[in-house]
């Protein structure tokens, strides 16, 4: 049977350095079976654990083509100091992929904008990957990333192939820029960005993960603007906990943002978080 609590190990083949505080991390499971039947989501996220520290909710950023995993971590807390101290070729365990990813399917045919804040870029990036492979499939891209200063931001390789998506556009913004920098980034909060999209609201979705409170503001900007709640999904994968509904620290009213999250439409879930 199959153990849920149980996790597979996997080693570290690679270490990409994003930021001073942020690593990706490419894993490999040790048992190539289930690697090769592994499956996956843009959304989805992974429990990470280091045997005698403990364990951690993370995004899967990425699934490279010989199935080896990304997982972008910043260095917030006991686990995530304990996993950067990792070097290649250490050891890891993996449960998941756990709970809901983007709709998809609901994307189709429709204008995709993109709202992220700080480490919320990562469970777009393979969302992103998918829309340009599947480009005729979608719409207008519009991708708005928002973070402290240039320097803090993750995944800056990816921004040259981003910007050459046709029919797209990438924005980016941030809270401050050091004296002397070259950075081409706007100074302001990723909202501000809102103003000089493309995208009508009459034929878009948008999708919105980052820090609650940058969520709830953005959220209520795009209302202001003509989105209706059912058109914004937002993703709650900042409150995971133990991945498979056990603990209850991820309860959103009556659901749990493991099992019927991480990625929520507004409408279902706007009357329990906090509003501004």
């Amino acid at each position: 049977m199959k153990n849920d609590y149980s996790p597979h190990s996997a080693i570290i083949k690679d270490i990409i350095v994003e930021a001073h505080d942020t690593n990706t991390y490419v894993l490999e499971f040790t048992d190539k079976k289930f690697q090769k039947d592994f499956s996956w989501c843009p959304g989805q996220f992974m429990m990470l654990s280091l045997f005698g520290i403990g364990e951690s909710a993370i995004s899967i950023s990425k699934v490279g083509d010989n199935g080896s995993l990304y997982s972008t971590i910043r260095n917030v807390g006991n686990v995530t100091n304990s996993i950067f101290n990792l070097k290649k070729g250490d050891f890891i365990g993996i449960r998941g992929p756990y709970g809901l990813g983007w709709p998809v399917d609901k994307l189709r045919d429709k204008d995709v904008l993109i709202v992220a804040g700080g480490m919320g870029i990562a469970p777009f990036r393979g969302l992103i990957n998918y829309i340009k492979d599947s480009r005729k499939n979608f719409r207008r891209l519009e991708i708005l990333y928002g973070a402290r200063t240039p320097e803090d931001m993750i995944f800056r390789y990816d921004f040259k192939d981003w910007r050459k998506i046709k029919n797209s556009n990438l924005d980016l913004t941030v809270d401050e820029i050091s004296i002397g920098s070259r950075s081409s980034c706007k100074i302001g909060l990723v909202t501000s960005c809102f103003p000089s999209m493309k995208i009508h609201h009459r034929n878009a979705v948008a999708l919105i993960c980052g820090p609650e409170i940058m969520m709830r503001y953005a959220a209520k900007c795009l209302e202001t603007i003509g989105f209706k709640d059912e058109q914004i999904y937002l993703s709650l994968e900042r409150r995971m906990k133990c991945g498979i509904g056990k603990c209850g620290h991820c309860q959103v009213g009556l659901k749990y943002a493991c099992k019927d999250g991480p990625v929520f439409n507004y409408a279902e879930i706007k009357q329990f978080i906090h509003p501004l």
